[in-house]
Formats: structure tokens, sequence, C-alpha cells
């Protein structure tokens, strides 16, 4: 059989590889979409995305609805065929119009969710800070973002009720190196935490402009990943650094659980109040990583695979709280108020937030 696929008729080459081979044979390769939507009523927080793997040889996507105390959830697994195919059984994203307009499709199955809406930017799409980072010599993430805030329109159903969908929400498309697939020997990096620390990434949509704020910063304080900019619909209007960021996280005592921050940029004189509206534990069930009978880029054999969950909030967030945590989240500075996401983790010590070890919560 041919290795040629429907990509390599196109001018999108970066290697002399086929488009099935990626230029490098790290198996960790990726390249994935993220998205969340969140109606203007706030009253349920959808995330959803769809990754290739080609090293792996897989593709992947999910949908996790948090509404009341459930999270509704579709995931779905198949072999890469064909990078042109940006669909997994019942979950598909159509690109309407490159870098600004995006539809993304859950058919309807046995499952509880079912969903067609699409995406329209409000900003132009942004390009984050590159993230590397090398432990004991080997890279263990080396990733592009893209990032932009914008409108959902559509339809949701959830256990059968069906919700119109006219709302917000951001994606981001990144791709690169990235811990993915079952689990490896790790030999002298034996446990060491890929992305140690805390990890905060808070997309925030206002009426005429963003505000993205990325903070990677390990138990010693160093700041590995920092982002800090002011995006203006207005795409005449040029990007605002808005320089180091101060933060303090209001934690519920005992646990790794944000219920807000307060961020504060000296260099401009900005004061950004965040509060969580309704938190996503979205590290169970969808591949983020806790689970270990399901991780992005797994294989589940040579046929499609579908799953549905519904879990209960209360009975995950005591394990969930151990991977990243997704909140719809209220944003307000001077007499702007957005909404957006705020999504953080604490992985093992970090003693900044009164974290010892890689278990305890916050003192």
């Amino acid at each position: 059989m041919s290795e040629l696929t429907s990509f390599d008729d196109y001018p999108v080459h970066q290697s002399p590889e086929l488009i099935a081979h990626a230029a490098t044979s790290d198996r960790h390769f990726y390249d994935r979409y993220y998205f969340n939507l969140y109606p203007d009523s706030h009253d349920l927080f959808a995330i959803f995305g769809l990754g290739q793997y080609p090293n792996l040889g897989t593709t992947d996507a999910f949908i996790d609805v948090r509404i009341g105390d459930k999270q509704h959830i579709v995931r779905s697994s198949k072999p890469l065929e064909d990078r042109a195919d940006i669909s997994v059984g019942p979950i598909r994203v159509e690109i309407l119009e490159p870098l600004r307009k995006l539809r993304v499709v859950v058919e309807e199955t046995e499952q509880t969710v079912a969903m067609d809406a699409t995406f329209e930017g409000s900003i132009e799409a942004l390009l984050e800070p590159r993230q590397t980072l090398r432990q004991k010599g080997r890279i263990v993430f080396d990733t592009n973002r893209l990032a932009q805030t914008g409108r959902w329109t559509g339809t949701l159903v959830v256990d059968g009720v069906e919700h119109a969908i006219d709302g917000a929400g951001t994606r981001d498309r990144s791709w690169g190196i990235r811990p993915v697939g079952e689990a490896e020997p790790p030999g002298i990096r034996e446990g060491m935490i890929v992305l140690p620390g805390m990890w905060n990434y808070y997309p925030m949509m206002f009426e005429d402009h963003s505000i993205f704020y990325i903070c990677h910063q390990d138990d010693d304080g160093v700041r590995h990943l920092v982002q800090s900019e002011r995006v203006w619909n207005d795409p005449s209007r040029e990007i605002e650094d808005l320089g180091p960021v101060e933060w303090d996280h209001d934690i519920i005592p005992g646990t790794r659980i944000l219920t807000g921050s307060t961020l504060r940029f000296p260099k401009v004189g900005l004061e950004i109040e965040c509060t969580s509206i309704l938190p996503n534990y979205v590290s169970l069930g969808t591949g983020y990583g806790i689970d270990a009978d399901w991780r992005h880029g797994m294989y589940h054999g040579p046929d499609l695979v579908v799953q549905g969950l519904v879990l209960d909030v209360e009975e995950i967030k005591g394990l969930a709280q151990y991977g990243i945590i997704d909140h719809l989240a209220e944003f307000r500075y001077d007499d702007h108020v957005g909404h957006g996401l705020l999504e953080h983790g604490f992985f093992g010590p970090f003693r900044a937030a009164g974290m010892m070890d890689g278990f305890s919560g916050a003192s």
C-alpha cells in the first residue's frame, strides 16, 4: 500500500519526509486542537479537543461537559491513516476559514453528548511563547501554540437536553513534543516530574480586547515560561506587553484547587481579580494523564473505539486535583468585566503555596 496521503498533494511539506512522517522521530510528537465553550448563562462549561500522534500511529478526540454536579464525556480513538482527516468517529473539526472560523461536530451516538458549534475569533490568532524543557539531556517539552478568543454559535445536547449556544470561549492549536501515549521506562529520569511546580494559563476575553497570562514557575522560583499580553479586537492596534506578573492565589486549604487569583502587572499599574465560576476536572476521563487506561496518543487497537462516561464531580475532584483543572472564570480590572479560562495545575512540591511535597495541599 502506498505511503502517500492526501496532504502530500499540497505544498505543505517541511522536510524531505512524507506528510505521514513527522520530521522528528520522537515518539512524543503531537499536533492538537483544544477548545472550550460556555454560554452567556455560565451554567455549563464544555472542553473538547482532537490530537494526532504520527509516531504513535494514533489519533483521538474528546468532549467533556461540566453541567451541575456531573461531567459528561465522549472520547474516541483510532489508528492514524491520513493527517488530512481531522475526525475520530463521531467527533470532527472543520476549518471553515483558517485562523478565524472553525466548526466542531459531535455526532449523536448512544452517549450523553452531541454538538454542532461554530467558533469565530474575536481577535487575530496569537502565537504564544515557545515552551522548551530539557531533563537529563532529553527534550521533554518543545511546543509552539497559537491561541484565540472568540464566540460560539450552535447547539449542544447533554443527557437528552438541548442547549442553544450563543456564547464565548477560547481555543488553541499546539504542536511539537510533549509526553503522550503509553508510559515508557523513565531510566535516569526516575521520579522526575515533566512539568514541575505551578502552571497557570489564563486567556481572558473582554468587550474589545483579550489578555493572555501564562506562568510556569518551579519550586525554586524559576519561571520557565511567561506571557502577559493585551490583544485588541481591532487588529490595527499593537499587541501590548504588560510586563512581569505577580500572582496571589486563593486555594482551598488542604487541596490544590484554586477558587480565584489576583494578578498584578506593576509595569502598567494593572490588577486583575480572577474568580472561578465552574471548574471542569478535565484531567480525568479525557486523556490528560491521570487515567491509566486512556491517555492522549494511547493505542486502543486496530478499530475505532468510542466510549462515554458520566463522572460525579464530588467523587473525582480529590484525585483530579493532581492534574490540570480548567475553570470557567470571571476576570475584573478597572471598569472591565470579562470571562474565559482559568487553567492551573500544581505538580510535585510548590512551597510558595505551602505544598511541601507532591501530595500535600496548600497550607
